[in-house]
């Protein structure tokens, strides 16, 4: 085992240097200008996003971790006390609904002021 760690350690190490001395760190033109799939930059690319760009994605990720934690409820039925599992899905449901319903009334998924 400490062959095997050692070994990783030294490899580890040693792409680290390797990675350090053949990069270049001349900065030119083309290195500093924003990548437009080809396009000439339209604008600059180091713009703020807006607070609702960042509210609406954490929202989606929060309905999709909801989508990850209720797909194994249909197969609580098969427990020995499948009212206990099918419970706690039901109280995630309608947490999730209370906080996209405060959401909505807040104007937060408003997208255009």
């Amino acid at each position: 085992m400490l062959m095997y760690t050692s070994l990783s350690l030294i490899i580890s190490i040693l792409l680290l240097l390797i990675s350090f001395w053949i990069s270049s760190m001349s900065p030119n033109l083309d290195k500093l200008s924003p990548y437009e799939c080809g396009f000439d930059p339209l604008g600059s690319a180091r713009l703020p996003y807006s607070m609702r760009f960042f509210l609406v994605a954490i929202m989606f990720l929060l309905f999709d971790l909801e989508i990850a934690l209720l797909l194994p409820s249909p197969w609580a039925v098969q427990l020995h006390h499948p009212t206990l599992s099918i419970s706690w899905a039901f109280i995630i449901i309608f947490l999730l609904t209370v906080g996209l319903l405060y959401e909505w009334s807040q104007g937060g998924l408003e997208w255009a002021e």
